[in-house]
C-alpha cells in the first residue's frame, strides 16, 4: 500500500496533499497552465501513486493527460455529474468548438484564447434562436472558471476581454468528435429553458 508511506512525507507535503484532494473533489479538473493550478499539477506528478490509491478508496478515479498538462477527477458511478442549465450547456458547447477552431492556428506551445465577444458570434453562427443575456453568460463564464476550464485575462463584462480556454475542457466533454458536438447544439437549442438533460463530469 502506497499510503503506508504517506508518514514519510514532510508535513508540508501531507498539507498541501490534502488540499488538492480537496480542490480536486470540488472542481473535478486541475489545469497544468492555470496559474493557481500549477503547482498542485507537479506535486500531483510527482506523488501520483499517492493520489491514485486514495481516490481509489473512495471509488474515484483521476486521468492524467500529460501531453494536455489535464487532470480529471470522476467518479466511477458517476456520483459526481454537474447537471448544467440549458444556458451553461451551450456556452460550455461554444467554448469547445471555439477551442478546437482555434486550436487549428495555436502554436503547440501556446493556450487556446478567444474574446468574449466570439461566444455571442458563434451564437448568431449557430443560428441558436434564443441569445444568451449577458448576466446568464457572466454567470457560465464564472462557473468554468471555477472548474478550471478557462481563465479571464481581464473585465470579462467586456466585448474585448481575452478568455484562455484550457485543455481540461477536452476531458469536460468527453468526446472529440466535433461534429458529435454540432449536434448537441442543434438538439439543445430546440428547448426553450428549464434545465438541461446534459451532464458533465
Amino acid at each position: 500500500m502506497i499510503l503506508e508511506n504517506f508518514e514519510n512525507l514532510t508535513m508540508g507535503q501531507k498539507q498541501f496533499f490534502s488540499e488538492i484532494c480537496n480542490k480536486l473533489l470540488a472542481s473535478g479538473f486541475i489545469a497544468r497552465d492555470k496559474r493557481d493550478n500549477k503547482e498542485a499539477y507537479y506535486f500531483i506528478l510527482s506523488f501520483k501513486n499517492y493520489f491514485d490509491e486514495f481516490f481509489n478508496v473512495i471509488d474515484y478515479e483521476m486521468v492524467l493527460d500529460r501531453e494536455q498538462g489535464a487532470i480529471h477527477l470522476f467518479h466511477r458511478e458517476h456520483k459526481n455529474l454537474l447537471h448544467l442549465k440549458r444556458e451553461e450547456t451551450l456556452v460550455l458547447l461554444i467554448l469547445r468548438i471555439l477551442y478546437h477552431q482555434h486550436l487549428i492556428a495555436t502554436s503547440i506551445n501556446d493556450n487556446v484564447v478567444i474574446k468574449v465577444d466570439e461566444i455571442h458570434e458563434k451564437y448568431d453562427a449557430l443560428e441558436i434562436k434564443k441569445k444568451i443575456n449577458k448576466t446568464d453568460l457572466l454567470a457560465s463564464l464564472r462557473l468554468f472558471r471555477k472548474y478550471n476550464l478557462l481563465e479571464p485575462l481581464g473585465d470579462i463584462t467586456q466585448a474585448a476581454t481575452r478568455i484562455v480556454i484550457y485543455p481540461t475542457i477536452l476531458q469536460a466533454i468527453n468526446t472529440h468528435q466535433i461534429n458529435d458536438i454540432y449536434e448537441l447544439v442543434g438538439k439543445i437549442s430546440g428547448h426553450e429553458g428549464g434545465q438541461s438533460d446534459e451532464e458533465t463530469d
